[in-house]
Formats: structure tokens, sequence, C-alpha cells
């Protein structure tokens, strides 16, 4: 009787030491920034379809201004928890390089609202130009079909990486620096 106690008052500790133990690791796992997950596409080294559109300013934006930059085209939606997760490192990437590095945010809204995708921008801090496509002309032409995604495109307009889900701030800053060393 004596001996069966210990095994159950052992059972219980290890079971403790156990649960706490995935208690941390889930803890650590669920604290770490997502990393950016790049994707094949069938436009990776091709010219980027063209983005013109009205943006969310009520003005006309398009990629073919931002040529000669670095450009992350960013699928979003207001509604999307993902893209809301990606929006402060979206921001800190796009204003954390001097303008001498040439390097631009540019955003399609998906599936979404002007009115709700504006809002969200200004939450958000984002003040590159978005444009909206309410026929998801520009998205089919990219082959998206879910936000967030995004697309890392060349100063000389080829398509050179695809983002699937949030895109973090280190992650881009990693991938345009490798493209930058693959494109001297």
């Amino acid at each position: 009787m004596i001996a069966l106690r210990r095994h159950v008052r052992l059972a219980r500790w290890a079971a403790c030491v156990v649960g706490l133990g995935v208690l941390g690791l889930v803890a650590v796992l669920a604290s770490r920034p997502a990393a950016t997950q790049t994707a094949s596409s069938f436009l990776i080294g091709k010219p980027a379809p063209p983005v013109e559109g009205r943006n969310l300013a009520g003005g006309v934006s398009s990629l073919a201004s931002l040529r000669g930059r670095w450009v992350v085209l960013n699928f979003f939606a207001s509604w999307c928890p993902p893209c809301r997760s990606e929006s402060p490192d979206l921001v800190r990437f796009a204003y954390s390089h001097p303008a001498g590095q040439r390097v631009a945010v540019m955003g399609v809204v998906f599936g979404d609202t002007a009115a709700n995708a504006a809002a969200f921008e200004r939450q958000a801090g984002a003040t590159w130009p978005s444009v909206v496509d309410p026929d998801e002309a520009i998205a089919i032409s990219y082959g998206v079909d879910d936000p967030p995604q995004s697309f890392l495109i060349a100063p000389d307009g080829k398509v050179v990486d695809r983002i699937l889900g949030g895109a973090t701030a280190d992650g881009l800053d990693r991938l345009v620096a490798h493209g930058v060393a693959a494109h001297e």
C-alpha cells in the first residue's frame, strides 16, 4: 500500500513537471514573431503584372510609379486577423529605411470596402499607397486567393519572392538584402 502511494505521488509530480514543460514551450513559441514564409509562384523571375487604380485617398496610384525601388506589394483586408497582426511589421519595415535605400510598400485591398481599408490603415499608421481592387482583377493576376500575401518586386520590375501569410519586418529586410545581393 505504501509503495502504491509512492508511485501515485511520483506519477503526479512527473505529470506536473511535464505539464509545466509543455506550458513553457507553448509560451515561448506563442511569443515569437512569425517568420516570413516565402512560397513559389508562377510570377517569380517575370515582370510584375500592372497594378493601377483608385487609391484610398481618392487619387490614382500605380506600381509603375515605384519603379527603381524594392517594393513589397501587400494584399490585405481589414477583416483579416493575420493582416492586422502583420501591419505593425509592415509599418516598421516601410519607415525604418532611409529614402536612399529605395524601399517602398504598396497595398492592394482584397475583398474589402475602401472605407474599412482606409480606417484600418489609419489605425495601423500606414501611409503608403493602397489601391482598391473591386473585381479582384489585380489579385487574380498575382494568383492571390486569400490575404495576407505579399510580393517582393525588384527595382527592375521583376517579381523576386512571394510571401504567404503575415510578413515580418526582419523577414522582409532579409529578403531585400538577399535580393540586393543577387542583383549585384
